[in-house]
């Protein structure tokens, strides 16, 4: 019996038979042939998407916690990314990637962080994290196999998320040096995207000098590095040229600001005082006591400056050099009394807000009863009160700690002084200038700030909006006065152009040159100033594109010659 294998066909010309078509004649036969076109099936109504792995496609949803400086990050870290294809959007569920940007300081703020990466992973979404968290503690359990942007990485967001979106891990957490001095971050040049288009925030340095046994911000941000004094005024510049009205200086410590770098800080506030436009304002970040002993004299002449905002904000933490040496706070408690009292008598009507924890470890009865009675005397109008809680990796940790239930009632008492007093009643009847930047919490009313940096809540009128307007005080409340618009007067707008609108990019707009900004030269400058950003990552973009093209000629070529 054959096998299965065996063939049935001597051999393969027994396949041909006499009546077949020979070659020649099968070659001939085509030039009869008429090709039909295939018919294309039509799409109705149908968005066509793109592929879902291309970098720059996705939608993201961004998240901040914390300061200010934190803030400022995650303005500059969208605003790269919008000006590189990105939809920056509010709703989170809508989002194909989370950037999570993350604040140490407290216990809660790095909770409400944790939780909202598991809420991401289990709605299956791509994540990315930013801020002192991951920067200070990059090997958390609960960071495994995410990316990371280092504080002073966030110049390359677009390259982690591009990576991020493919599916990969990257994590950039080194520091930016210069010849092995360490710089104070990523460029002040790059887009950002404000959440308020009226407000720039300008960290003018990062890292402190100080090593607070409390503190985690240190182990993520560093020691002192400060940003060139011509950089800062550029940087100003360019936010007053694209409509904002007010300017925020942040940073860890801003008293401190150009003791790395052979300046201060008030030579860098005058050199910025003469770049503000008339009715604009200028408001000072946090500075702790001993930087700023040095220079108060020229800070009070500086917040005696009509465009800039009377008020400091200056931690105490305590009151009681007993805690504030176990801090390591480098003061005392009287150094902290002349620096307010100096400006007191020196800056009539400055605000002064200060921060106090409750509870720290050691902290007897008598330390915080010294504490409560600072509270009497000043009748702090700004008072940031904080129940201690150790953080992980912190000198503070391993002390003695105030039992629970101490620390809650510690904190309850001082709320409770706080409460007890209100520092605006006085002020009803005045008649004050203030700017118009932001719009309440419930929505009814828009926020204005006067020279005091006090919020008074004014009529919701669409002509206010980034405005100096002039009001009378009818009613004062704990943390807010009410004015009423004087008829007579005029809104003047401090903005010298049109602020940006919501979600716009800043450095996407033509720029202002040295002529006054005006023509298609000024207009030509600036897209070719953007273009220098994103020329690398559409350049690769359009090469890729030709090198595909350029390798399909190449094979159809070879296939016609061979």
């Amino acid at each position: 019996m054959p096998s299965a294998c065996d063939s049935l066909i001597d051999d393969i010309e027994d396949m041909v038979s006499s009546s077949d078509v020979t070659p020649h004649e099968r070659q001939s036969a085509r030039k009869s042939i008429i090709p039909r076109s295939k018919k294309k099936k039509t799409v109705n109504n149908e968005v066509l998407q793109a592929d879902s792995l291309i970098p720059g496609t996705q939608k993201i949803w961004m998240k901040t916690w914390g300061c200010s400086h934190n803030n400022s990050d995650g303005e500059y870290m969208a605003g790269q990314l919008a000006a590189s294809g990105y939809q920056i959007i509010d709703d989170p569920s809508e989002a194909d990637l989370w950037l999570l940007n993350s604040c140490t300081v407290k216990n809660p703020a790095e909770d409400h962080f944790r939780n909202s990466i598991r809420k991401a992973q289990d709605q299956d979404k791509k994540i990315v994290v930013a801020g002192c968290v991951p920067q200070a503690q990059p090997r958390m359990d609960y960071l495994k196999g995410l990316s990371i942007i280092g504080v002073q990485q966030i110049d390359r967001v677009v390259e982690v998320v591009d990576e991020a979106v493919k599916g990969h891990s990257v994590r950039l957490l080194s520091q930016k040096k210069d010849g092995g001095r360490r710089l104070g971050g990523a460029r002040l040049d790059l887009p950002k995207i404000r959440k308020n288009p009226l407000i720039e925030i300008i960290s003018i340095n990062t890292g402190c000098l100080n090593a607070c046994t409390y503190c985690k911000t240190k182990h993520a941000r560093g020691d002192l590095a400060s940003y060139p004094i011509e950089e800062l005024v550029e940087r100003t510049r360019q936010s007053f040229q694209e409509g904002v009205c007010e300017i925020w200086l942040t940073s860890e410590d801003t008293g401190a600001y150009g003791r790395d770098i052979g300046t201060d800080l008030p030579t860098l506030l005058w050199r910025l005082v003469d770049e503000i436009p008339e009715g604009a304002m200028l408001r000072l970040g946090m500075t702790n006591p001993p930087y700023i002993l040095e220079h108060l004299e020229e800070m009070a002449k500086i917040m005696n400056h009509p465009r800039v905002y009377a008020f400091l904000h200056v931690p105490v933490q305590s009151a009681s050099d007993s805690v504030l040496m176990d801090m390591k706070r480098e003061y005392c408690i009287n150094d902290f009394k002349t620096v307010v009292d100096f400006l007191k008598e020196r800056v009539s009507g400055i605000t002064i807000a200060t921060d106090i924890i409750c509870g720290f470890p050691g902290e007897t009865e008598e330390d915080f009863r010294e504490t409560m009675d600072l509270v009497k005397l000043y009748r702090f109008p700004s008072l940031f009160i904080n129940q201690f809680y150790p953080r992980p990796g912190t000198p503070a940790a391993k002390m003695e700690q105030v039992p629970a239930h101490i620390k809650k009632q510690r904190t309850k008492e001082l709320s409770q002084l706080f409460h007890s007093y209100n520092t605006y009643d006085h002020k009803v009847g005045e008649r004050q200038h203030v700017l118009v930047t932001e719009e309440s919490f419930d929505a009814q009313y828009y926020v204005a700030h006067n020279k005091f940096y006090e919020q008074v809540l004014v009529p919701k009128r669409t002509e206010f909006k980034g405005k100096m307007i002039e009001v009378d005080i009818y009613e004062a409340g704990k943390h807010f006065l009410k004015g009423r618009p004087v008829e007579d007067s005029t809104p003047f707008t401090p903005s010298i152009a049109a602020p940006l609108q919501k979600g716009e990019v800043s450095g996407m707009i033509p720029e202002q040159i040295t002529n006054g900004g005006h023509g298609p030269a000024a207009e030509t400058s600036s897209f070719l100033l953007m273009g220098l950003y994103s020329l690398d990552r559409e350049g690769l973009k359009t090469l890729g594109i030709g090198l595909a093209l350029a390798a399909a000629i190449l094979a159809f070529i070879i296939e016609k010659l061979y």
